[in-house]
């Protein structure tokens, strides 16, 4: 498997070499150059199956020749060993055809755990073969960073640093990231928006000195490695529903685009999905961009559901690449025209192809903390508020109504303590192993929205 950057001029590279750049040098994301293909007899035989062994069976077919399928099972065998349901990613039942995909079985209680615990192992696999380091930079909205930093921490090939808006997560997100004690990790807090902090980063990796001198690589959803780790659970979720015979739809809280833009991968591989369904909080560009053929960037909103309060969503250009029939140049004088005006307005043609593969709907806060009472009312089953939009969403363009509707669950409802007591009355209760999480001392610093002040910090500390 050969990778190619969506915006054409990057040199094409193997899986170990994208694992390790992250972001493509002339700025784009990097895809597969063809899309792996899985029949409908393999997808029948993933049912039951452990699911480190079917993980294994899909990504080998991204990894290989670089990393092949006997390294990689290993590996992903010990990345989720310590989930703490067997079934790693089980499906939980809500309604009649509804169904809750609970992503929250990691160690940090987040669908990124589901990615990250494989490439934080790959990472190390593949820089200790050459005796490299590499110095990891990402920015979280929330969840990304204490999954990366819990797959990177401690690790003598990494040294991390991870950006969050300051007051715009959770506090039991913050600690999560900030009461890990390892040497290797840094947490910078920046006084902005989330989006703030991707530019911030992207803007680091396009400064080709600072990049090359500082080893960077990335563990955002930018590098190709997490869609594909997050391509998994859409094909056992599908099996365990009786696929391909019996077709699920799927809908997806979703700000940066990385997880449904696995469950497009999925598609494109052969798994048929009936429904794919975007799912925002009000900051909703996805959305508008379907009603109004429109990708405009626009003011970030502190909201209930703080991982998907995004107004850019990086993996939109691995789409939009597809969608503009894989002209690298094409796509990069649109995101040029992002950058400069804030906007850019899709072809006919490109938006009659969208919205012929994805529906989407916003949920307002009000929608959202009515849907988390509505679903513990009647079922017992406490959700968090990414899954709450989900579920509005999902029940909103729902086609079918004898096939089954799967919302994916992205975090676990104890992360977000105030937005589940203010619709429930109750706040959730962490797992017992982060039961003393508010005792922990923290580790972070402030810097301000300042590219200069962050690559300084970065600099002083890495040890590539």
């Amino acid at each position: 498997m050969q990778y190619i950057s969506t915006r054409g001029k990057a040199p094409r590279l193997d899986f170990a070499g994208v694992l390790l750049a992250g972001l493509a040098e002339d700025g784009g994301l990097y895809v597969p150059e063809s899309w792996p293909q899985v029949t409908a007899e393999e997808i029948k035989s993933f049912a039951g199956r452990p699911y480190a062994e079917v993980a294994t069976e899909l990504m080998a077919r991204f990894t290989e020749p670089a990393i092949s399928a006997k390294e990689l099972a290993p590996l992903v065998a010990e990345a989720y060993r310590d989930f703490d349901h067997p079934a790693v990613a089980p499906l939980r039942q809500l309604d009649s055809g509804e169904w809750i995909l609970e992503l929250f079985h990691g160690p940090t209680l987040s669908f990124k755990d589901y990615a990250l615990q494989v490439v934080g192992r790959l990472f190390d696999m593949v820089l200790q073969a050459r005796s490299e380091r590499v110095t990891v930079v990402g920015a979280t909205s929330g969840d990304t960073g204490s999954a990366a930093i819990e797959a990177c921490r401690d690790r003598d090939t990494i040294t991390a640093f991870i950006l969050h808006p300051q007051g715009r997560i959770t506090d039991v997100q913050r600690r999560q990231m900030t009461t890990v004690q390892a040497a290797n990790i840094h947490n910078i807090a920046i006084d902005g928006t989330f989006d703030d902090c991707q530019a911030i980063v992207k803007q680091m990796f396009g400064d080709q000195v600072f990049r090359d001198r500082w080893k960077l690589t990335a563990v955002n959803s930018i590098n190709w490695a997490r869609v594909m780790a997050q391509v998994v659970y859409y094909f056992t979720t599908a099996a365990a529903l009786g696929g391909p015979d019996h077709i699920p739809a799927f809908s997806v809280p979703t700000g940066n685009f990385g997880d449904a833009f696995a469950g497009h991968v999925a598609r494109r591989m052969g798994l048929n999905i009936g429904q794919m369904v975007i799912a925002t909080n009000v900051n909703d560009i996805l959305v508008r961009l379907l009603e109004a053929g429109e990708y405009r960037k626009g003011p970030v909103h502190a909201t209930l559901s703080p991982s998907i309060d995004i107004q850019v969503s990086s993996n939109f250009e691995r789409l939009l690449f597809e969608l503009s029939a894989d002209d690298g140049a094409a796509v990069a004088k649109l995101m040029d025209q992002l950058d400069t005006d804030g906007v850019f307005e899709m072809s006919d043609a490109a938006m009659a192809r969208m919205r012929g593969q994805f529906d989407g709907r916003r949920a307002s806060e009000d929608e959202i903390l009515e849907c988390m009472a509505q679903v513990h009312r009647t079922s017992g089953i406490t959700v968090d508020p990414h899954t709450a939009v989900g579920i509005i969403a999902g029940r909103a363009h729902r086609r079918d109504g004898n096939g089954a509707m799967v919302y994916l669950s992205t975090a676990h409802p104890a992360k977000f303590p105030d937005a589940v007591e203010r619709a429930i009355g109750t706040p959730s209760t962490l797992p017992p192993r982060l039961a003393d999480l508010h005792e922990r001392p923290e580790t972070l610093d402030l810097l301000p929205n300042d590219l200069g002040a962050v690559q300084a910090y970065v600099a002083e500390r890495s040890k590539t």
